[in-house]
């Protein structure tokens, strides 16, 4: 099964380009501007990384484990030293899909993965080693009913940053029309119903995002490309397209600014990248 996988996989970022994105939402072609280097492997525990944050200490860093794993953090460096175990108390892992963090040192764990087991209720733990854990749930306001493997659910979602008391959300886009759904949830625990805020078309599946440390730029990982939108007057849209570039590494799951241009990303294979600007 998991050489079928990859074998989709390869197929899919093979021909994944950003070419539809040149042309429909004007994104500029800077591929030449970044250096793409593998610079190591995660610790085995981490076998299926996918979310990443900053960590205790500088060159320290933060992932977790896909559907199905232990409801922990786990906390490396670049050499793929595991430095620290963290569990998440009154947690489980239903299918954990993308991690932030915010500057008091709150951890947001995305858990709603929904390309398993249908489900039409989803959590987002905040967790912090010296206040334990938090739960903000949510609905979205126009799921009718469960959406399971076998159409392709539109309530997916693998994708979340922190941003000034909220937490930004942007869906898988499984959906024939390939477009990316973005929502807001307040980042304080409680129940939520969320609708779309924007939405743009991108012909692959949204897997991880992130937003810049001086919050002027998100970016979003699929399989086989980056896309970078610009952020105006503490706005997040899709209004303002930067640039798109390919990044066929096998199946890339997690994305983190190390800083304001360059990038750390990690696959479920293990591998560590780090994306720098020229």
């Amino acid at each position: 099964m998991n050489k079928l996988m990859y074998l989709w996989f390869a197929v899919k970022t093979i021909f994944c380009t950003c070419q539809p994105d040149h042309k429909i939402n004007d994104f500029e072609k800077v591929r030449s501007h970044y250096k793409i280097s593998k610079i190591g492997k995660l610790p085995a525990v981490a076998s299926e990384s996918s979310g990443l944050a900053n960590g205790s200490a500088p060159g320290l860093f933060v992932t977790h484990n896909d559907s199905g794993g232990k409801p922990e953090l786990y906390e490396f460096d670049l050499s793929g030293k595991l430095a620290a175990t963290k569990p998440v108390p009154d947690a489980r892992n239903v299918d954990w899909e993308d991690l932030g963090k915010d500057a008091d040192g709150n951890f947001y764990i995305g858990d709603f993965g929904n390309n398993g087991a249908p489900r039409n209720q989803f959590e987002i733990y905040k967790f912090n080693s010296q206040n334990g854990t938090e739960k903000i749930s949510f609905r979205y306001t126009d799921q009718k009913s469960l959406a399971g493997v076998s159409n392709k659910p539109a309530f997916d979602c693998e994708s979340l940053f922190y941003f000034q008391k909220n937490l930004y959300l942007f869906s898988k886009n499984w959906g024939k029309n390939k477009f990316v759904r973005l929502y807001r949830v307040p980042a304080e625990a409680g129940n939520y119903t969320i609708m779309p805020i924007d939405s743009i078309q991108i012909n692959t599946q949204v897997t991880a995002a992130d937003v810049s440390p001086d919050g002027k730029t998100f970016a979003l990982l699929t399989y086989g490309k980056i896309l970078l939108f610009a952020i105006e007057n503490d706005r997040i849209d899709f209004s303002k397209p930067r640039s798109c570039f390919r990044l066929v590494k096998k199946q890339n799951e997690a994305l983190m600014f190390l800083n304001n241009t360059d990038m750390l990303v990690t696959n479920e294979q293990g591998d560590i990248y780090q994306i720098t600007y020229k």
